[in-house]
């Protein structure tokens, strides 16, 4: 029996804007109205926990409401052919509903929360997180998410995932955030290399890469055919 090859792809906020979430590029650096640093930092979280608690319970009824759509349905799919390996910087749980197997979630998860007082262990939540909900440590709970300067600690794991693929693919990033944005360079050299975004970004450091500018969803269906007809 033939082993399939590793296919790995590095997912961004443009799949999941075509569910209707909302991006931060989309909108000059607001998210739903609010300055990233107000909500997404934390010092964001010291100065107004209030605040940044509302903003993301209301971001986990969006993610709620709205479904995968044919770009997560495509790449879940294309593990009947591929051993399937999906990286993503989204906090939604798209990619599972969708049917993959194997996420590997960059910037943390909406549906889970965590102790303001340990990293590492998580409690599932599906509806609002208030100011006063303590941990069983004792510590306030606050999503399980990784703000912009914190330590993003999936990206070695993440890295070791990519040098093993044999095919890589990143779909709806800017390629501008880091860590994440690095994980290119960790894939092997002469592998084919797509890059699926309605604005493909910078691909200077990326050799002979395979360019596909569409939406996520209409490049997702050119990407199963390029594949289809390569292997």
């Amino acid at each position: 029996m033939e082993t399939k090859k590793k296919l790995v792809v590095l997912t961004g906020a443009g799949i999941s804007a075509e569910s209707g979430l909302k991006t931060f590029r989309d909108s000059g650096g607001l998210w739903e109205g609010y300055d990233v640093y107000e909500v997404a930092t934390p010092r964001g979280f010291k100065t107004n926990p209030e605040l940044v608690l509302k903003f993301y319970n209301e971001r986990r009824k969006d993610v709620a409401k709205a479904q995968p759509n044919e770009a997560h349905k495509g790449l879940a799919a294309l593990e009947a052919y591929f051993d399937v390996h999906i990286i993503t910087q989204n906090i939604d749980d798209l990619h599972e509903r969708a049917g993959s197997t194997n996420v590997t979630h960059l910037h943390g998860e909406i549906f889970k929360m965590r102790s303001v007082l340990d990293t590492s262990k998580t409690y599932p939540i599906t509806g609002d997180i208030k100011l006063g909900d303590l941990a069983p440590d004792g510590g306030q709970l606050r999503p399980f998410i990784v703000w912009f300067e914190e330590e993003v600690p999936m990206i070695e794991v993440a890295a070791r995932i990519v040098r093993q693929a044999a095919i890589f693919v990143v779909i709806g990033t800017s390629l501008q955030v880091y860590p994440a944005a690095g994980l290119v360079n960790y894939a092997p050299y002469q592998i084919p290399k797509y890059i699926i975004d309605k604005k493909i970004p910078s691909t200077d450091s990326i050799y002979n890469p395979i360019l596909i500018e569409k939406p996520a969803v209409e490049g997702v269906k050119e990407l199963i055919k390029l594949l289809d007809s390569s292997y």
